[in-house]
């Protein structure tokens, strides 16, 4: 069991995860996307560097200055994240890792689709979160937007619970996955259409699919994905914590873009040391109880 894993390797995953690892916890960094860091071309406002850097080229020195301290690193893609009896469990695509905390540093992506009629009907039969709102659906026919592991794990959450579930590539090679109430579709989708809810997916060749509901499940997870599927309490898509990067859910942590406000190097490196310091804090009180 690790003391403490990283969930993202820009700015504040990897000043959070020095700043434990030196700290003398356990500590694992998981990433699988890009950056938003590494979209930056030239960086000129970050101290200690005489000429201009990239922002790819400060990500990858970032990922070597953690390994070359020791810390562990892992380029998986994070799907799930499970209460466990002793803390957390985390499950990538390729292996399950059991953490006394978590330190949430996955940046501000969101989900969305540019598709019409996707962002109409958010909160009226488009939702982003199949374990919390699979529920509502129950026994009716719902569809997953996406072609990923994301997107196979979502439909997973919903496969007891709907009562037939549409795959939604949206043009994508399908992926392997085989259940008696699951279908894949690849069509290339046009628009999203409803009333007062969704209640059809309107594709190219302008064929029609009546569904009652649409889980987002492009690309990979992100920070506010994760975190509500946690009860971790959000606000427009921004993690909330407090002054020591703390969530409302003991040992979980989050730091740098996913808190919101200024977007910066910066405030992420800010941030990120008072969540390893703080995930260090956490985890020598709880071993002395």
């Amino acid at each position: 069991m690790y003391d403490t894993i990283v969930i993202g390797a820009g700015p504040a995953g990897i000043t959070a995860g020095i700043y434990a690892a030196r700290g003398n916890l356990k500590t694992l960094i998981i990433y699988y996307d890009s950056s938003s860091l590494e979209k930056a071309t030239k960086i000129e406002n970050y101290y200690g560097f005489e000429k201009a850097i990239s922002g790819k080229k400060l990500y990858e020195e970032g990922i070597k200055q953690a390994q070359n301290v020791g810390i562990e690193t892992k380029q998986e893609e994070v799907i799930k994240i499970e209460y466990d009896l002793n803390g957390y469990k985390i499950l990538t695509t390729n292996n399950e890792y059991s953490t006394k905390t978590i330190i949430l540093a996955l940046g501000t992506k969101k989900n969305s689709s540019k598709i019409e009629g996707i962002s109409e009907f958010e909160g009226r039969g488009v939702s982003y979160c199949a374990i919390c709102d699979g529920f509502f659906y129950k026994d009716k026919e719902v569809s997953v937007l996406g072609s990923g592991k994301y997107a196979l794990s979502e439909t997973n959450e919903l496969i007891n619970v709907a009562k037939k579930i549409t795959i939604l590539t949206n043009g994508e090679k399908a992926p392997e996955f085989r259940a008696d109430n699951v279908e894949i579709k690849t069509e290339k989708i046009k628009e999203v259409r409803g009333n007062d809810k969704v209640e059809k997916v309107i594709f190219e060749d302008d064929t029609e699919l009546e569904i009652e509901g649409i889980f987002v499940a492009q690309g990979v997870a992100s920070a506010s994905d994760f975190a509500k599927k946690l009860g971790i309490a959000v606000n427009k898509n921004h993690i909330q914590v407090n002054d020591k990067m703390q969530t409302n859910i003991n040992g979980i942590y989050a730091c740098g873009d996913c808190t919101g406000g200024l977007l910066q190097i910066s405030k992420s490196v800010y941030e990120g040391t008072i969540a390893g310091l703080e995930a260090i804090k956490y985890v020598k009180e709880k071993s002395k109880k």
